[in-house]
């Protein structure tokens, strides 16, 4: 896993590692069970303060994704891979709600945002609505 932090971002350093660690266990870089680096070893690696991957694996935690054990580290959780990927496709989702609105008001028709759509995901001829 390398999770770099853009300090340019106006997304907080921990919402950075969060996503990072996401999509990791969203693209099966890390499987249910497995160990996450240590938190003195992923803010050495993001360069961030040890306290923002405290908070970052906090908030993992409490999306379910993961399961600290005291003195052991923290791990992937059962349901973390589906957690993971729903999280994932429910912040897609929003982005193409968003891009799909610019584009109708920019004056674009509903049937080339779907095409365009059905091209970029590679299923052209095989999505219908």
């Amino acid at each position: 896993m390398n999770c770099r932090v853009d300090p340019h971002s106006p997304v907080p350093p921990s919402q950075q590692l969060v996503a990072c660690v996401l999509d990791a266990i969203a693209s099966g870089e890390l499987a249910a069970g497995d160990r996450l680096p240590s938190v003195r070893g992923l803010a050495a690696e993001a360069l961030v303060n040890p306290n923002t991957v405290t908070k970052a694996y906090r908030d993992l935690e409490h999306l379910g994704a993961t399961k600290g054990q005291n003195g052991s580290g923290v791990y992937v959780t059962d349901g973390g891979p589906e957690v993971a990927r729903a999280l994932r496709l429910a912040e897609t989702l929003a982005a193409f709600e968003t891009a799909a609105a610019h584009a109708l008001r920019a004056g674009h028709e509903p049937d080339v945002l779907r095409r365009t759509l059905q091209v970029a995901a590679g299923t052209k001829g095989k999505v219908t609505t």
